[in-house]
């Protein structure tokens, strides 16, 4: 058994300037951005969330533009597992998170847990 819930949106900003990228959104979504957040450093910069709410985080990359969803659990393998039998297939392997892709063609991210409540509102699976 093991738990999982839908843990952020990330806004992936092909940028050299993720402060810009991130004013930008803090601007658009009405959320200010939190730099003193351990998760706004390097390439990423999170906003103000409040704790109910998945967390919206900014980040740099190299890749096009999207935004992607982040699945967080108790139990990183289980929660892979069972989105493989539903068609999802790994496309990196990280040292904290592992990148998947839907059947649908959407890339998404399974994390460790993030927020807390843990397991508040998340799904249990056997």
């Amino acid at each position: 058994m093991h738990y999982s819930r839908l843990c952020a949106m990330l806004i992936d900003c092909k940028t050299s300037d993720v402060d810009d990228a991130a004013h930008y959104w803090s601007q658009a979504l009405g959320r200010a951005v939190d730099s003193n957040h351990p998760g706004s450093r390097g390439n990423y910069r999170m906003l103000e969330t409040p704790p109910d709410e998945p967390i919206v985080q900014i980040q740099r990359v190299d890749h096009e533009s999207r935004v992607h969803v982040d699945i967080e659990t108790d139990n990183i393998p289980a929660e892979v597992a069972r989105l493989e039998k539903l068609g999802a297939k790994v496309v990196d392997r990280l040292e904290r998170w592992i990148v998947m892709q839907a059947p649908t063609g959407q890339r998404f991210c399974v994390v460790r847990v993030q927020r807390p409540g843990f397991p508040k509102n998340a799904n249990r699976w056997d």
